[in-house]
């Protein structure tokens, strides 16, 4: 029954969907085109070992595409991505994962977890949590799928965190940061809605 359930909610959103495009033909015809990217080799340098391939509406990608920091003066300024992540962390992650993700007694250091983890990997045990359980101990990492304070800050908590695994960004709160982009603030209006 469940099934049926989901799979007719599924036709209705899709329905929804088309229903909109057909009654707005414009809206369907003309999608929003993000912005070509920046790939100027001055801006793209960064401190430490990961380098930023390209740079598109002030988020840094490395050659994989995985988001990355742009860390300059010797760790004094990060980008702005970088520092929604510090302040997502800070928000969302600090009660389990211990301050700057050093980790705690009952969940693991993320500084050390991402030192050999991509942005797929920290996607999913984000989006589906992740239970690890042996004869001494049961560590469990909630789903946070369903909630918007982390899932629309993902990209951004794991610059952060991949910063701080590569050691550029230390421990306190970063003493500078660029700009906020307005295609941020576009996509946080969307996703928080």
């Amino acid at each position: 029954m469940r099934c049926t359930t989901d799979a007719l909610a599924a036709l209705a959103v899709a329905g929804l969907v088309i229903g909109t495009l057909v009654a707005d033909p414009a809206s369907a015809a003309t999608p929003d085109t993000p912005s070509p990217p920046q790939t100027s080799p001055g801006d793209l340098k960064s401190d430490g070992p990961t380098q930023p391939a390209k740079v598109q509406d002030g988020q840094y990608t490395d050659k994989n595409g995985d988001p990355t920091y742009h860390v300059t003066d010797g760790g004094k300024k990060i980008d702005w991505y970088t520092m929604s992540g510090y302040l997502r962390y800070n928000a969302n992650c600090i009660v389990c994962h211990g301050p700057d993700g050093m980790g705690s007694t009952y969940a693991p250091s993320l500084v050390d977890a991402l030192k050999g983890m991509d942005y797929a990997h920290f996607a999913g045990i984000i989006t589906g949590g992740k239970k690890d359980v042996n004869a001494s101990q049961e560590l469990v990492m909630p789903a946070f799928g369903d909630n918007r304070n982390v899932m629309c800050y993902m990209p951004d908590i794991y610059t952060y965190l991949r910063a701080r695994a590569d050691g550029v960004v230390g421990r306190n709160r970063p003493a500078d940061h660029e700009a906020k982009p307005a295609a941020f603030t576009k996509a946080e209006d969307v996703c928080m809605k």
